[in-house]
């Protein structure tokens, strides 16, 4: 597939430390440009995963300072694995460990000329454990044994006039480089400061949009909002508007947070009901839906679609699709044929932007959103939706636990039918039916056994590997 003109880089206005949408800042300045990784999505650190970093960074360095503004870039790994950006650069690595569930953040070199100043523990004087004038040449990139315990983990290292970041385990320090670092201080602008300087470049995506909307509304004889309640239907529902559109729907699959349900009755969106479908029934003879396997769609959002639209007849439905959300949207033309249903002409005012386009401009006109965002939830659908992350589902069993418990009854219910391992369940292995490489890598490097066609292996066969591993 032919890749979109995807934006794979930020623009930042290093004079009043803010990100932008466009190359030039409302101050006149030209931003700088900073290289961002696939699938070139970046959205801003809500309260929810600004606090975890901070509760990271203050965990490993002492009380430092965290910057108001602060963008996520996601990227691939086991789980959650995404850059965190702030004061214009790199910042450091966001990840979370299925196997452990725990969080950590790495923090890159660029960060150090902001938190030397301030990190009060957590950095290693390699004076105190390597006979530096002995080391000739760089000692970056090389592994010594400490003389004195040091916990396991990342830590700051200084050495004469420099600074550098390493990785502790097993008693021996692995440096990664060591430069001259000079302390900086950096202006903490808030949100509203960064919506302002780029007031020009969201009046433009908003006018857009709108005039995107009008040239295809009267395609059909009804034209409609698709909502779902998340932050992409929600701006193409107020742009809609502006284009005088006035009728939007939202499918119940029956598997929504009670706090999107809420959302969207407040939004006076029209509900239609999940018909018939009988979700708990029917995974009882297909298993959990998977990444690989997504039949719920079917059963839960476009059967229930077919039967609306074969009430309400042709229409034109704006959507909130976007290239960044997935290599299959990657694509996406500005109107697009529903295959399954040709009564739809779907259409995408926002495909060409990005989170951090969607955020800016709700925060801009002041359009609610779904409270799910700010409690760390990036992906806001079905509660047990395959797609969500094993960090997301981790947290919301604790602040959802009356409805996890009854997915996580079933999960239990069938490993333990199929003789799966742990690992199925805890570590979310669950959302495969053939497991991806990254999967299979962590299946390896654990000891967890899988078979031939990338499926996980049953639990006998689990033990059989881990009796070998021991013996080896």
């Amino acid at each position: 597939m032919h890749e979109p003109a995807v934006k794979k880089i930020l623009y930042w206005c290093e004079h009043c430390n803010v990100p932008l949408i466009g190359r030039t800042c409302s101050c006149g300045n030209e931003a700088k440009t900073i290289a961002l990784l696939q699938p070139y999505d970046i959205r801003p650190a809500l309260s929810g995963d600004r606090d975890r970093i901070i509760q990271l960074l203050r965990s490993q360095y002492g009380e430092v300072p965290v910057p108001k503004v602060i963008l996520l870039n996601k990227t691939g790994g086991y789980d959650r694995a995404e850059l965190v950006i702030s004061n214009g650069d790199r910042f450091g690595w966001l990840s979370f460990d299925p196997v452990t569930k725990t969080y950590s953040l790495e923090v890159a070199p660029e960060a150090l000329p902001f938190l030397v100043q301030h990190i009060s523990k957590g950095v290693i004087d390699l004076g105190n454990h390597i006979d530096l004038k002995a080391e000739k040449g760089r000692i970056g990139g090389k592994r010594f044994p400490l003389k004195e315990p040091v916990p396991d983990g990342q830590v700051i290292v200084t050495a004469t006039g420099k600074y550098g970041t390493a990785t502790v385990k097993d008693g021996y320090i692995r440096i990664k480089e060591l430069l001259p670092v000079l302390p900086k201080v950096y202006p903490d602008p808030d949100w509203e400061t960064v919506i302002a300087k780029n007031a020009y470049h969201l009046k433009n995506l908003e006018r857009n949009a709108v005039r995107t909307i009008k040239r295809h509304m009267k395609d059909r004889p009804l034209v409609n909002v698709s909502f779902s309640g998340g932050k992409d239907s929600t701006a193409a529902l107020h742009l809609a508007k502006k284009a005088g559109v006035e009728k939007a729907f939202f499918i119940d699959t029956g598997l929504e947070f009670p706090e999107t349900i809420q959302f969207i009755r407040e939004q006076g969106v029209e509900v239609i009901s999940k018909g018939d479908n009988n979700f708990w029934q029917v995974i009882e003879e297909r298993g959990p839906p998977g990444k690989d396997n997504r039949w719920c769609c079917s059963l839960l959002k476009l059967d229930p679609l077919k039967a609306y639209l074969d009430d309400i007849g042709p229409c034109v439905t704006i959507q909130g699709n976007r290239w960044y959300e997935s290599w299959n949207r990657a694509g996406l033309e500005v109107t697009s044929q529903n295959p399954i249903n040709p009564l739809q002409l779907n259409v995408s005012p926002i495909r060409s932007w990005r989170a951090f386009e969607v955020f800016l401009y709700l925060w801009w006109r002041k359009v609610p959103m779904n409270p799910m965002y700010e409690q760390g939830v990036e992906r806001v659908g079905c509660y047990l939706c395959p797609a969500m992350l094993e960090s997301e589902y981790d947290s919301i069993r604790r602040t959802h636990p009356g409805i996890t418990a009854r997915w996580d009854a079933f999960l239990e219910k069938w490993a333990k039918k199929r003789q799966m391992p742990d690992a199925y369940i805890s570590w979310g292995l669950w959302r495969w039916q053939a497991l991806p490489p990254k999967m299979r890598e962590l299946c390896r490097n654990m000891g967890v056994f899988v078979n031939d066609d990338f499926t996980l292996a049953k639990k006998e066969k689990n033990k059989e590997s881990v009796r070998k591993t021991r013996k080896v």
